[in-house]
């Protein structure tokens, strides 16, 4: 697909996203590294995914009347993400922030192909944006992501167990069987995208430390130190 970094594309700033499924623990690790970079004073902001004031009350709607079509799910999140593009991202990288982001473009690569988009099509509304300077795919196996998930709020919603497939009519298997093709989307992202793998098993101490060491040595954090 060729996209260009931002660093490639001549951004002064640098944006770091994760990926991985529900439970992979990507959320907690992004949040501790933007605790790192504040803490050495440098210029840095947190994104998340659908989190876009003009189009949340949309999505919520039409979450809570079950009325979403694949396509329309599609659509409603890629300008929630077009929003948040054009009006935090961007702007923050030419001012030579480090923005940190929580799910990516490649979410939208990997939940609307499950659900029946064309690839192709997903990844042609999404052309506008660049590629992460670098991503982290937090890799588990799916019996651990489940069991964080289900031990934590066990009320699952609707969209988020992919009830609307009719993958099966219990809801538990059915948010077993989303979360199962999400990972082999994920998978085979992998190598296209140059995602650095991180084991999702192992200790939170020992990822911070290895997202760590991974950020330092791929990107010059003193120059984005505040002045």
């Amino acid at each position: 697909m060729g996209r260009k970094t931002f660093g490639e594309l001549g951004y002064p700033g640098r944006l770091i996203a994760v990926e991985g499924l529900d439970g992979s623990g990507k959320s907690t690790q992004i949040k501790l590294i933007k605790r790192w970079m504040e803490l050495q004073g440098l210029k840095v902001f947190f994104s998340e995914w659908n989190s876009s004031v003009l189009v949340k009350s949309a999505t919520s709607k039409g979450k809570n009347r079950e009325l979403l079509t694949p396509t329309t799910f599609s659509l409603i999140h890629a300008t929630d993400f077009a929003d948040r593009y054009e009006r935090q991202l961007v702007p923050l990288l030419r001012a030579g922030y480090i923005v940190l982001c929580d799910r990516y473009i490649f979410t939208a690569f990997a939940r609307d192909v499950v659900r029946g988009c064309e690839p192709d099509w997903v990844r042609g509304i999404y052309e506008f944006a660049a590629q992460p300077d670098l991503v982290f795919f937090f890799k588990a196996p799916l019996e651990v992501t489940l069991a964080r998930i289900l031990e934590g709020r066990p009320a699952l919603k609707y969209f988020e167990a992919g009830m609307d497939l009719n993958l099966s009519s219990d809801i538990y298997e059915s948010f077993r069987l989303f979360q199962g093709m999400q990972l082999e989307q994920y998978l085979a992202m992998c190598m296209e995208f140059n995602f650095l793998i991180v084991n999702a098993k192992g200790r939170v101490e020992e990822q911070q430390s290895l997202l760590r060491q991974l950020i330092s040595k791929n990107i010059n954090l003193e120059a984005f130190k505040k002045d």
